[in-house]
């Protein structure tokens, strides 16, 4: 018997046939999906309520509206220490490339929400800080945060929205392995 048949033994019955894929629902279903179609949800109703927040300075807020800012841009406003970072730290923390994200803090330079600054520990290096501008957006960031996560509790209850939270928390914070 060979070794991917002694593992189709090995399986329950209900596993087993192998070749049966009949019933694929669990393919659009399952819990990666369903989690990454929620977190899209989520950003994008983020970024709504900042189009229509009247403390986005307006150029952002248009930017918003419009689809030009993205869920991409969102990793900066998540990840950007509020002393500022440097580059490479930033987008490791964002599970990004440096490239990629050299390319974000390009648009986020250019918009007005970060500069870059000459690193006070490391003359060759520079680090990327929010602007006047960036603290704005990080404050309406807050707020539609808050509202998003309002709007999620009204939708499905307080009490699955604290399971849920409770266990996301807790499959985020374990172990890749």
């Amino acid at each position: 018997m060979s070794d991917s048949n002694e593992f189709l033994v090995s399986l329950p019955d209900n596993l087993r046939m192998a070749d049966d894929f009949s019933d694929d629902r669990w393919r659009q279903a399952h819990l990666g999906r369903l989690l990454g179609h929620a977190m899209r949800r989520f950003d994008a109703r983020v970024l709504q309520l900042m189009a229509r927040d009247v403390e986005v300075p307006l150029a952002l807020s248009n930017l918003a509206a419009r689809d030009q800012v993205s869920a991409a841009h969102v990793h900066i406003t998540r990840h950007l220490a509020l002393a500022g970072d440097r580059l490479t730290d930033l987008a490791q923390r964002a599970g990004m490339t440096k490239q990629a994200m050299a390319n974000l803090v390009d648009q986020c330079e250019a918009w007005g929400l970060v500069t870059r600054e000459a690193d006070p520990q490391d003359a060759r290096a520079r680090r990327v800080r929010f602007t006047p501008v960036g603290l704005a957006w990080l404050q309406a960031f807050r707020g539609a945060v808050a509202q998003a996560e309002a709007e999620f509790r009204a939708e499905v209850g307080d009490e699955v929205a604290t399971v849920v939270a409770i266990g996301l928390e807790a499959y985020a914070s374990g172990s890749d392995g």
